[in-house]
């Protein structure tokens, strides 16, 4: 049975027994980047450990460069 998160606002469904880094490969995201789910940190090498739910809200932020 599918779930549904949110990655920056928009909407991404996963099968269940998705983890954190399913959600970041099925988006393409690349490095650098910090990742917050519902507000919590989650260090890198945890994204593979890292279990979501149905309605998870997860934030990827990539660093700002210039001046």
């Amino acid at each position: 049975m599918p779930m549904n998160v949110l990655i920056n606002l928009k909407p991404l469904e996963l099968p269940e027994g998705a983890h954190l880094a399913d959600a970041l490969a099925a988006l393409s995201f690349t490095p650098p980047f910090a990742v917050a789910v519902n507000t919590r940190f989650i260090p890198r090498d945890a994204y593979a450990h890292t279990p979501l739910k149905a309605e998870d809200r997860i934030e990827v932020i990539a660093p700002v460069t210039g001046g």
